[in-house]
């Protein structure tokens, strides 16, 4: 989860550079056709198999259009028009959001304790970014947060399915239908094929989208969802330090009260509280 939070907190700032040469969605598109290509090449060379039946391919499509299609769009958008750090921190509102969904369809209880620690987390980034702005911008990036929870929770209703080729198709059809959005809103798609550019759709699109959510899809069968997704509070802190030391993005006074919020949130709820041990017996008398 260390390395998955990084890539996808570096993401943003990628996303960044990245629409200098690009328009929002083509470079969504882009990034979800690279990766699917990518994984299903895998796939295919190492003879993995298949999704067989609808009801398969089903919740392939609509967890591509859902994650995909309407996330990557909506991301891509949030930060051309947010600060990269609001961008990351509104877009990454998963562990508030996953919390009542995932004990209605999967039974995964949450105790107070970690819905208080994830509330006080989601607050420490609200102060971090929260001079970033809002508006459009930030409905967007609440917008994709609640489309990557729907993709994380139709993630356990595939768990018979081969994790790379599922996850390969879920990229082709959620970046098809991304392509066809583009096509009508944005026209023929004007792309400087910088090396700038290519560096960054490859970074995207192998590192960020095709090897990080496959480790996340892969987590999401064995993991319980609250405790997962708190991991992702460190995204948005990735995105803050990179886009400051990057983008020259100043921080505010609040940065470090909020940051501080998030690492005792995490620590809150990813450590077991400790249970109190049955008293002893008083030992009784010896013979």
């Amino acid at each position: 989860m260390l390395w998955i939070t990084a890539a996808w907190g570096a993401c943003f700032v990628a996303i960044q550079w990245g629409l200098r040469d690009a328009p929002v969605l083509w470079f969504a598109a882009l990034r979800a056709l690279v990766a699917g290509v990518a994984l299903l090449a895998v796939g295919r060379a190492q003879h993995r198999p298949r999704p067989l039946g609808m009801r398969a391919w089903g919740l392939i499509a609509v967890q591509g259009l859902v994650n995909v299609t309407v996330g990557f769009g909506a991301m891509f958008a949030a930060v051309a028009g947010l600060a990269t750090g609001t961008a990351a921190v509104l877009a990454n509102a998963q562990p508030l959001l996953i919390m009542l969904p995932a004990w209605w369809l999967y039974g995964e209880v949450v105790s107070r304790r970690t819905a208080g620690a994830l509330v006080v987390g989601f607050a420490g980034l609200v102060l971090v970014a929260v001079p970033g702005g809002g508006g459009r911008g930030a409905a967007l990036s609440l917008l994709a947060a609640a489309a990557i929870t729907a993709g994380t929770l139709l993630s356990r209703r595939l768990g018979a399915l081969d994790v790379i080729v599922a996850s390969g198709w879920r990229f082709m059809i959620g970046g098809a239908a991304l392509a066809v959005i583009a096509g009508v809103v944005q026209g023929t798609p004007v792309i400087a094929w910088t090396p700038r550019f290519i560096a960054v759709l490859a970074f995207l699109s192998l590192v960020g989208s095709a090897a990080a959510f496959v480790a996340w899809f892969t987590e999401t069968r064995r993991s319980r969802l609250d405790v997962l997704s708190a991991w992702t509070f460190l995204t948005p802190v990735v995105g803050i330090v990179l886009a400051a030391m990057v983008l020259g993005e100043r921080a505010s006074g609040w940065t470090g009260a909020g940051l501080a919020a998030v690492l005792v949130a995490m620590g809150v709820v990813l450590v077991p509280a400790r249970r109190r041990s049955a008293p002893q017996p008083a030992p009784g008398p010896t013979s």
